[in-house]
C-alpha cells in the first residue's frame, strides 16, 4: 500500500498525507516546494508520528522523474495534486500555467506507463464547469468554455486522462473540488500561500492578524444578494478523507468505469460577504475590508450536486462554515506563535 502523493507539502496533499498515513498507507511525496516548504514533512510527522519519504522533484523536469520511477517499486496508486491554482495568476501569466500543470502530468501519466502503475487519483476543479446554467452544479453538467487558463488546465488534464486510459487501460478518478478552506484541527498544517494569498480564507485571517492592511474583495455588483461572488467553501480536511475513499476504490476494483468523475463539495453556496461574517463570529474580531473592482476570471456563483459522491463513495463532507473559519484562524495564530 504504497502511495505517491505529488504536490504532497502543499495544502491539500499535505492533508491528505496526514489521512493516508494515519490510514496505514506508505507515503512517498514528489514536490518542488515552489509554493511550500521542506518543514511540511515534519509537521505530518508530529501529527502521525512518521515521517514520509520524500523527493525534492520538478515534475516538468522529464528526466528527473524518469529516474524516479526507475529507482522506485512496488507503487500501487498516485494522487497527483502537483499543479499551480490561483485563477488570477494564471490569467496574467497563462504560458507558466499550461506549461507547468500539463507537462507535469504527461511525465507522470509517462512514469505510471513506464511501472505499470494501475491506479491515480486527479486534482481537479469546479472550475472545468465554467459558470453553469443549472445550479447546483452535478457531474452531467456540460464542460464550458473556461473563464481562466487556470480552469482550462484542468480540462485539458481530465481529457488527457481519458486518452491515456483509452491506450493504456488504467483506472482514474477525477475529483473536481469547489472551494477548499481551514486547517489541520492540530493547527500544526494549514494554507501557507508564499507571498500575497491569491484565496479569500488565507487573505482574511492575514488581515486579521496584522500581515495584510485590508482585504479586498474582489467586486459588489454581482447577481447575487448582496453583489459578492458565491463559492461552496469544504474543509480541506474533508477534502482529503475523500482522496482515501477514492484511492480504496481504485484499489479494491470498486470503479464503474475506467474513468469516474466526482463533486467535493458541501452542496452549499456562501458569498464573500457571508464567509467574511462567519469569521467575525468566530473570531470576535471587524475586518477591515474594501470593495475593489472585479477579479478577471473569477465566476459569479457555483456550488455542488454531491449526490454522487455521497452515494458512490458513501462520503460526505461534516464540518460548517464556521468550523471552516475558526480551524483556519487558529492556524493563523499559531503560525504567529513561530515568527
Amino acid at each position: 500500500m504504497k502511495v505517491l502523493v505529488t504536490g504532497g507539502t502543499g495544502y491539500i496533499g499535505s492533508h491528505t498525507v496526514v489521512e493516508l498515513q494515519q490510514k496505514g498507507y506508505e507515503v512517498i511525496i514528489i514536490d518542488n516546494l515552489c509554493n511550500s516548504t521542506k518543514d511540511v514533512i515534519y509537521a505530518i510527522k508530529e501529527i502521525t508520528g512518521i515521517l514520509p519519504e520524500f523527493y525534492q522533484i520538478d515534475l516538468c523536469d522529464e528526466h528527473s522523474v524518469t529516474d524516479f520511477f526507475n529507482k522506485t517499486k512496488h507503487i500501487s496508486g498516485i494522487i497527483h495534486f502537483a499543479a499551480l491554482k490561483a485563477v488570477g495568476e494564471s490569467v496574467e501569466e497563462p504560458l507558466k500555467y499550461y506549461h507547468n500543470n500539463i507537462v507535469s502530468l504527461l511525465h507522470i501519466l509517462k512514469g505510471m506507463n513506464q511501472s505499470n502503475i494501475q491506479n491515480l487519483v486527479f486534482s481537479s476543479s469546479c472550475t472545468v464547469y465554467g459558470q453553469p446554467d443549472v445550479l447546483p452544479v452535478d457531474e452531467s453538467a456540460p464542460v464550458k468554455e473556461p473563464l481562466s487558463p487556470y480552469g482550462h488546465t484542468k480540462q485539458i488534464c481530465e481529457e488527457i486522462i481519458r486518452n491515456t486510459i483509452a491506450a493504456q487501460q488504467f483506472n482514474a478518478i477525477l475529483l473536481r473540488y469547489f472551494n477548499p478552506i481551514g486547517a489541520h484541527n492540530s493547527a500544526l498544517i494549514g494554507e501557507l500561500p508564499l507571498g500575497v494569498p491569491n484565496n479569500l480564507v488565507p487573505y482574511i485571517t492575514q488581515t486579521a492578524i496584522g500581515k495584510r492592511d485590508f482585504l479586498r474583495v474582489f467586486g459588489n455588483d454581482y447577481q447575487t444578494a448582496d453583489g459578492t461572488c458565491i463559492r461552496d467553501y469544504i474543509h480541506v480536511t474533508d477534502i482529503a478523507k475523500a482522496h482515501i475513499v477514492a484511492m480504496e476504490r481504485l484499489q479494491q476494483n470498486k470503479t464503474k468505469t475506467n474513468c469516474e468523475v466526482f463533486n467535493l463539495g458541501t452542496g452549499n453556496g456562501f458569498s464573500v460577504m457571508e464567509v467574511i461574517k462567519s469569521f467575525e463570529k468566530v473570531s470576535g474580531l471587524k475586518l477591515n475590508y474594501k470593495f475593489v473592482a472585479r477579479r478577471p476570471g473569477d465566476i459569479e456563483k457555483v456550488w455542488a450536486n454531491t449526490d454522487l459522491a455521497n452515494k458512490e463513495l458513501g462520503w460526505k463532507a461534516e464540518k460548517n462554515i464556521d468550523e471552516m473559519m475558526l480551524s483556519a484562524w487558529n492556524w493563523e495564530k499559531q503560525l504567529a506563535l513561530k515568527k
